[in-house]
């Protein structure tokens, strides 16, 4: 089933193509296995990934955004889970097949979910004087044309 392209307010327009990228990453995952690539190839580029770009993307969200709605607000809650087991697959150094696996499926689920969900929310509540603030501090992440070995190709 394809969804419409939502409409995102401005402010959050830089946080949805960061998804977009993170997005990107999902496919890369699913096409170095397609292809067969050594998983520690993969591995060393979902790591630089978060570190570059993930990490503070959870920040900026943590910090900036679920705050809008309030530390006991569901979805906001179920952000935070969200990104604390995205955060500890991203470090998982043994079963690395496994967690690349996870990483691929439950990234897409969170930013489906952030983005179709929560950031409607967040849109909902938000006064653009809120909203304003966010696009202020943010700061783009890296560009993925930064990384050199493009396994994916």
């Amino acid at each position: 089933m394809k969804h419409a392209p939502i409409r995102r307010n401005n402010y959050l327009q830089p946080l949805s193509r960061e998804h977009h990228q993170g997005l990107l990453l999902c496919w890369k995952i699913r096409t170095g296995f397609r292809k067969t690539i050594d998983p520690l190839r993969i591995k060393a580029y979902t790591n630089w990934f978060y570190e570059k770009n993930l990490a503070k993307h959870f920040e900026i969200e943590e910090d900036f955004i679920f705050p809008l709605l309030g530390a006991d607000h569901p979805l906001v809650k179920k952000a935070i889970a969200e990104h604390r087991r995205l955060s500890r697959l991203f470090s998982e150094k043994n079963n690395i097949i496994k967690a690349l696996s996870f990483i691929e499926e439950d990234l897409e689920k969170h930013i489906r979910f952030e983005e179709r969900i929560l950031f409607h929310e967040v849109e909902q509540v938000a006064s653009q004087k809120e909203l304003s603030l966010i696009l202020e501090i943010h700061q783009e992440m890296v560009t993925v044309e930064d990384w050199g070995d493009e396994f994916w190709i």
